[in-house]
């Protein structure tokens, strides 16, 4: 404190923040970097381990034999699917009940705020089956939920099979202290979020359903299964949810100590752990895997079924078979018995998880990195944007940002004729500070109501679909956004003064700061990536800079060309990479799914995008044309 209360001290600190600011920002950056591609590096992550005492051992003997049964009660499932066109509700039913469940259903209906040509399909209707096996030795007030999807098509059945299999096994074992739940839910996620929302008594999706008439305890932990064939070679673990949350970490850590009692082989992101971790090629396949975790984090939408459990503090996982070339096989009795000792582990917690991590990325299923060891890369990006507010001059040419903080209280000094007092008074205006601000959050309200409520509009005077009048009105609007600084000064009284643009400056990288900040606290991917290309833009551009040349790199660097260099980084990354049409087709896919992601299920990033992110990157673009 003593340095910032003495003025000579703080006048040597500032001066020396002012001359070696670039250098530092620079090696901050190239730091920041630095730091996030070294985490995949494995003696800088940490060994995953158990945490929960009561998960601590596998020693359970997995006994469930049933596994050509299951898969025979899958090919039964498809047949009566084709029969009927769809769910086979009733066959359903009728096949719980024989296993000895408590059978009931749930009818749901949404209609779409516009198409969705990814999946052809605008008013959705369908049923959601559930069975509850009663807690024989307990008093029945928390709950394990197995879950399985019903999807379009021939996928999916064996899960549905081994589903009913596990039923009617641990129908037959008397060491249960907490319900089990099997759930087949019809139009994936739709019908997940309709039968969460019954269960929990909420509606926050708007989505019309009919009341659940069967409940049993408050869920622990849930696992879905998806398998659509009768081998796997692999079993592939999905963490990431809505909003890029994700599960505690012994859940993965139990899915991971089985697959290793029982030797099968597992995967996260469809990558094999490898053990060269000290070669090239060992490092670079780890920070593949690091990056791909990173790529759907950042992208806020569940990745599977369980995606939608995380928002109701419900642990959660997606248990994926992988059918590839390998050698290696896995039957559907040996996935059963993985089954069988996961929910025998789980059924012995005596409270929620939550002695593990719930922030943390993952390079492998052996190795973790965890929020203390990722932050700080981070850290040195968003300081970035504090050390280019200590260079900016607020109301002398003297005077610091860092002085302001100390000085605001004090009264500006004045000389004996009042010269003093009057240059001080010549500050900016508050309209011209004001106006860039409400006109660029104004633009960005455009963006996020004006696409789906326009879309009628634009359909009858244009040769477009529904979901293309959406995606091409949002990005009409992102592009309109680039005259705003024309229709800004059109507002103010006279020309921007030089202090002005300084005042706006300093008042949008405070802004990006806490925007980025409140950002990785939540979804760290969303935060470094969006840092990555927004802090250079901030802290760099002034009215004084070459306009073209900056003009084109701020567009290069902009929130929505981010989105498209995430789309061609995430399919280089799952070595599928496409060419440009094909990927400016994602991208354009990309935008009606997060569009539609948040009015589905609640999701933030496109919110957080178009109200904050893109309103806070126009301030920057204004203070370039700033005149």
């Amino acid at each position: 404190m003593g340095l910032l209360s003495d003025p000579n001290r703080r006048r040597a600190l500032t001066n020396l923040l002012t001359r070696l600011n670039t250098p530092i920002c620079v090696v901050c950056y190239l730091a920041g970097l630095a730091w996030f591609m070294g985490l995949a590096f494995e003696p800088f992550t940490l060994r995953t381990y158990m945490s929960e005492n009561a998960m601590g051992s596998t020693m359970v003997e997995e006994r469930f034999p049933a596994g050509e049964r299951a898969l025979a009660t899958g090919r039964e499932f498809a047949a009566h699917k084709r029969k009927v066109g769809g769910m086979p509700v009733d066959w359903l039913v009728k096949t719980m009940q024989a296993r000895g469940l408590e059978v009931y259903t749930q009818r749901f209906s949404r209609t779409l705020p516009f198409p969705d040509e990814n999946k052809e399909r605008y008013i959705v209707h369908g049923t959601n089956v559930y069975g509850i096996l009663r807690a024989p030795r307990a008093p029945r007030t928390e709950a394990l939920v197995l879950t399985a999807p019903c999807t379009e098509g021939n996928n999916n059945h064996q899960a549905v099979g081994l589903l009913l299999g596990l039923a009617q096994y641990f129908r037959n074992q008397v060491y249960w202290a907490k319900d089990i739940i099997f759930l087949v839910n019809e139009h994936d996620l739709i019908g997940m979020q309709a039968w969460l929302e019954g269960y929990h008594h909420t509606n926050i999706t708007g989505m019309d359903w009919t009341p659940l008439q069967g409940r049993g305890g408050s869920i622990q932990a849930a696992l879905s299964l998806e398998l659509s064939s009768d081998v796997i070679t692999s079993l592939d673990l999905v963490l990431e949810g809505l909003n890029g949350q994700l599960p505690n970490l012994d859940l993965a850590n139990l899915f991971y100590a089985f697959c290793q009692k029982i030797d099968i082989l597992c995967t996260i992101q469809g990558k094999l752990q490898r053990s060269d971790w000290d070669t090239p090629s060992g490092y670079t396949h780890a920070a593949q895997t690091m990056m791909l975790m990173v790529m759907k984090q950042a992208s806020g939408r569940p990745w599977g079924d369980h995606g939608l459990f995380l928002r109701y503090h419900i642990e959660a996982a997606t248990i994926k078979g992988i059918n590839s070339f390998r050698q290696y096989k896995t039957d559907a009795t040996t996935i059963g018995r993985l089954l069988e000792g996961m929910f025998r582990k789980l059924n012995n917690l005596l409270e929620r998880l939550h002695q593990s991590y719930f922030f943390y990325l993952m390079p492998s299923l052996s190795h973790f990195v965890s929020i203390g060891y990722y932050m700080p890369a981070f850290g040195l990006l968003a300081v970035i944007l504090l050390l280019r507010v200590s260079s900016f001059n607020t109301f002398s040419l003297e005077a610091h940002a860092l002085d302001l903080w100390v000085q605001l209280g004090t009264p500006p000094p004045g000389t004996e004729d009042g010269v003093g007092g009057m240059e001080q008074s010549s500050s900016p205006s508050v309209l011209s500070i004001l106006t860039p601000v409400v006109i660029s959050h104004m633009t960005g309200a455009a963006l996020f109501t004006l696409p789906i409520r326009s879309q009628e509009m634009a359909v009858e005077h244009f040769p477009v679909s529904e979901t293309e009048a959406v995606v091409l009105t949002a990005i009409a609007i992102y592009t309109a956004g680039l005259a705003l600084p024309h229709n800004t000064h059109k507002f103010l009284a006279g020309e921007g003064t030089e202090k002005g643009w300084r005042v706006l400056k300093l008042v949008a990288l405070l802004y990006l700061a806490v925007l980025l900040g409140c950002t990785a606290l939540i979804n760290f991917s969303l935060g470094f990536i969006l840092a990555l290309t927004l802090v250079p833009v901030a802290a760099f551009i002034t009215p004084h800079v070459p306009k073209a040349f900056s003009a084109t790199v701020m567009v290069l660097l902009s929130p929505g060309f981010t989105l498209l260099y995430c789309v061609f980084v995430y399919q280089e990354l799952q070595e599928s990479p496409v060419s440009l049409a094909e990927g400016w087709i994602l991208f354009l896919s990309v935008i009606s799914q997060g569009i539609l992601d948040h009015s589905l299920y609640g999701s933030l990033v496109y919110p957080l995008l178009a109200l904050f992110i893109y309103p806070c990157w126009l301030l920057f673009w204004n203070i370039l044309f700033w005149k």
